[in-house]
């Protein structure tokens, strides 16, 4: 198909190409904007499930060895330091190699890569179930972090291709619907596992890394037919649909190519990338603070060991992200008002991590509710800033870049010992991350929303 595109002395029409690309009369950009909605909304509607099913698999495998933490101490002697360093090693090779993977992505087109990857780490997640000690769970951590560090960077990446700036906050709220949903149902189906009578000669902690891992290989098989790289490829779009979305975009394109880098080298001297991927780390503490002491935080307040009674309490604070993290993209969307709002949840987040520790079984679980809801909508939120300045090669690794915040998953667990150890209290290191938490609400109110590009309203 030919691309075409408007005159620069009419913005208000396009030319719309039938099936067989023949050129016909030029569109009225109310008429335009109706057919460019019937795209967004079909590839909405095709793509976001999918995307967020591959996330549900790809968290539940990262996250999964929370529920596996007194099991491994039982079964093979973890201790808590090698636990904790363990959990963190998994973000070291993962937020290193996003970078490399990303480039690979815009190479050779999502399609392969996105399968390959989902494949990849779907094996190595049920590779965990012959964990026999320290150095086995260290080295199946750090190439499980390998395996899985292209998918989340790739994926904000493959939605730029796909979807126009004004709906880009709804679009990744979508996606991060996987957040919350692979903690309340994985949280019980870890739970289940774990609580299930053994057979096969295998332990219950294995069954479910095997079980879990599995899913990702699936999804990884179907992925190569399901997916399209990018929506000139798609067969499933109507000519017209896919033509106008296909000049919406690479009208954004030119729009950041205008405003901010396109290439690797100027990208990474950007003082504005910096500022996001310090942001960015910082809301990764807060987040896997909570995620991976979760379930430990709520056995302690029941006075139970994990298994599904504390994995169904512990779905509570991610059934209230879900709810969150659905309705407030939509809101910084509606009033263009993401850094202003996404302040706001990060203080509102960090002053309920402060008042957690102290609190009673009622209360704390309101508190970490709230804090955890605040953690995870944030993020959205965040990548509506990367992905409106970046263009071309520094989209693909500026966003892996950014990514690289994920050191936050191997700083928080690390963090929160040292600082536990050192003031002898159980509580220290979750204060510690609080305050991480506030002092990152400001940094991220000094963001400032760009004018959107495409004509976002």
């Amino acid at each position: 198909m030919r691309k075409t595109e408007s005159s620069p002395s009419r913005p208000a029409e396009s030319t719309a190409v039938d099936a067989a690309g023949v050129h016909a009369a030029p569109m009225h950009s109310s008429a335009l904007e109706r057919v460019r909605d019937r795209a967004v909304l079909r590839a909405l509607k095709r793509l976001a499930p999918y995307l967020m099913l591959m996330y549900v698999v790809s968290f539940l495998d990262r996250a999964n060895i929370s529920f596996a933490k007194q099991a491994l101490q039982a079964s093979v002697g973890i201790t808590e330091r090698t636990y904790a360093l363990g959990a963190g090693l998994f973000f070291l090779s993962y937020s290193l190699c996003g970078f490399p993977s990303n480039l690979i992505l815009h190479k050779i087109g999502a399609k392969v890569w996105m399968a390959f990857l989902l494949v990849s780490w779907g094996l190595v997640s049920m590779a965990t179930m012959f964990v026999s000690g320290s150095t086995s769970f260290y080295l199946l951590r750090l190439v499980l972090g390998v395996t899985e560090a292209g998918f989340f960077p790739g994926a904000i990446l493959y939605l730029t291709y796909w979807f126009p700036n004004r709906v880009r906050g709804q679009v990744l709220g979508f996606f991060y619907l996987a957040v919350p949903i692979a903690l309340i149902f994985g949280g019980p189906l870890s739970g289940l596992l774990l609580d299930m009578h053994p057979w096969g000669g295998l332990q219950n902690w294995q069954w479910m890394f095997l079980v879990e891992g599995f899913m990702a290989v699936v999804l990884g098989v179907a992925a190569f037919w399901f997916l399209d790289s990018r929506p000139s490829d798609a067969g499933w779009l109507p000519a017209e649909e896919k033509q106008a979305l296909v000049d919406a975009l690479a009208q954004e394109e030119k729009d950041r190519r205008a405003a901010g880098p396109a290439l690797l080298l100027p990208m990474l001297r950007d003082p504005r990338v910096l500022q996001f991927v310090l942001i960015y780390t910082l809301i990764q503490m807060s987040t896997y603070g909570a995620i991976f002491y979760l379930p430990a935080e709520i056995s302690a307040l029941m006075h139970k060991p994990a298994g599904l009674q504390v994995g169904l309490v512990s779905a509570i604070p991610w059934i209230c992200a879900l709810i969150a993290v659905y309705c407030l993209p939509r809101a910084a969307d509606k009033w263009n008002a993401h850094s202003g709002l996404a302040a706001l949840t990060l203080l509102v987040a960090g002053c309920a991590s402060f008042a957690f520790p102290t609190a009673g079984p009622r209360v704390g679980l309101v508190a970490l509710s709230i804090a955890v809801s605040g953690f995870i909508a944030v993020q959205p939120l965040f990548w509506t800033f990367p992905t409106s300045y970046l263009a071309d090669r520094a989209a693909a690794g500026g966003i892996a870049l950014i990514g690289m915040g994920n050191l936050g998953g191997f700083l928080a667990p690390t963090v929160k010992v040292w600082t536990d150890e050192y003031f002898h209290s159980p509580r220290a290191g979750l204060y510690l991350l609080a305050a991480f938490t506030v002092i990152n609400a400001g940094l991220i109110a000094l963001v400032r929303n760009r004018k959107p590009l495409g004509g976002a309203q």
